[in-house]
């Protein structure tokens, strides 16, 4: 039988509360407290809404942009920011650069370990920072489109549109990956992991982090307006590898990585403090995005959902010497994000440190950020228009499945 709360909430009352004054809001760290002192019950009656953050590596991020039309005019084919490629398989000026591609010269790992020190994410941070961008593109030419060469700057303030569109951000939780492996550290998304169990990366902000409060996504969904980068952006679809039907805890939160959002914003309102080009020494170029989503306390429930603690969220932990690549083996065990976060785990009978690639300080600081701009009415929540796939749909990621080929016929 389904739970009757006895003090629910629309979205209408919440937000007429915000645009009055009148709501309380809190972080995700401050209702831990509130609940553990006054109960489930009157922290959902007294709060409307809880902020959440997180600031961390997010490899599948990149940034729609439109040029505008040269004289004469020109249907780009092939394009450069700053040396670094981006993709024009779309209309003539639209162009899309991910923030995981290198400068073109680049000498990659050629030279082990790899620096990585310009690329996508470094772009995209100098656009947001107002800065000039180099652009060389290159076409073949039509009737229509007559130019075939263009060298020239760009900066974001003359943009027609420049907008972040990314596919999947925000993981609802994620592997902490050690190396078993006692001949040599290992250079991964993850950042350097040391050999024989030498260190152990992982990578969430825990209670503070979004999908971790709403671990259902009863209140997330197509539609919610989020901060992005430091702006007020929107969640447009699931996540790509959103995953909902993964094993969760008695408290409904996935143990491994499960859900994911594909998020959009307006990059000119955006602020590099909240987006930073990355290097991965050995692995490649990506950015730091800060998100902060806003959960709307409508019943008891999600008031006993946003008061996860960081010691009730597990995480597996995954060699990534050989077993992530291949696909091989099971986790080496589960540890809560309290031990993470104390600096030390145990595996196999032994103390590894710890190292973050997430930043909490930022979590709590985009979590702050979002709670005072609802209080002063300047942010709204949104009812997802649609909501996400949960549990109950079965939806799991599934692996390449690779077919032989032959002839070239499928």
């Amino acid at each position: 039988m389904k739970e009757a709360f006895t003090v629910p909430k629309t979205y209408a009352e919440i937000n007429e509360k915000i645009r009055k004054g009148q709501a309380v809001v809190v972080t995700a760290e401050e209702m831990i407290d509130l609940v553990e002192e006054e109960g489930v019950k009157k922290a959902a009656e007294k709060v409307d809404v809880v902020t959440t953050g997180t600031f961390g590596p997010m490899c599948s991020s990149g940034a729609v942009l439109n040029t505008g039309h040269s004289t004469p005019r020109m249907k780009i084919s092939k394009a450069w920011l700053n040396d670094v490629p981006a993709y024009c398989g779309l209309a003539a000026v639209d162009l899309y650069i991910g923030v995981t591609e290198p400068q073109q010269d680049d000498p990659l790992n050629t030279v082990h370990p790899g620096q990585f020190r310009y690329g996508g994410g470094h772009v995209i941070e100098d656009l947001i920072a107002r800065k000039d961008v180099r652009l060389v593109a290159e076409a073949y030419g039509t009737d229509c489109y007559p130019r075939k060469a263009l060298d020239t700057w760009i900066n974001v303030k003359t943009l027609n549109q420049a907008y972040l569109l990314n596919p999947r951000n925000s993981y609802q939780n994620y592997n902490v990956a050690v190396n078993l492996s006692t001949q040599r550290d290992i250079y991964t998304y993850m950042g350097v992991v040391k050999k024989d169990l030498g260190s152990a990366s992982f990578c969430s902000a825990g209670q503070l982090s979004p999908l971790l409060n709403d671990p259902y996504y009863r209140t997330i969904g197509i539609g919610t307006r989020i901060f992005l980068a430091g702006a007020q952006g929107y969640v447009y679809w699931e996540g790509t590898q959103h995953s909902p039907s993964e094993a969760r805890g008695e408290n409904g939160v996935p143990k491994c990585g499960s859900g994911t959002l594909a998020v959009v914003g307006d990059l000119k309102d955006m602020d590099t403090e909240f987006f930073r080009g990355a290097s991965m020494l050995g692995y490649g170029c990506t950015a730091a995005v800060g998100i902060g989503i806003p959960i709307p306390i409508l019943d008891e429930e999600m008031a006993r959902y946003t008061a996860v603690k960081d010691a009730d969220i597990v995480a597996p932990v995954v060699d990534y010497s050989h077993n992530y690549g291949h696909n091989e083996g099971k986790p080496l065990g589960y540890v809560s994000y309290a031990e993470l976060k104390s600096g030390t785990i145990n595996i196999n009978g032994r103390d590894i440190p710890t190292t973050p690639l997430s930043s909490y300080r930022k979590a709590q600081q985009i979590a702050g950020i979002l709670k005072e701009w609802i209080a002063r009415g300047e942010f709204f929540i949104q009812e997802p228009i649609q909501l996400l796939p949960t549990p109950d749909t079965g939806q799991k990621f599934k692996p390449l499945k690779e077919r032989p080929v032959s002839g070239g016929v499928a």
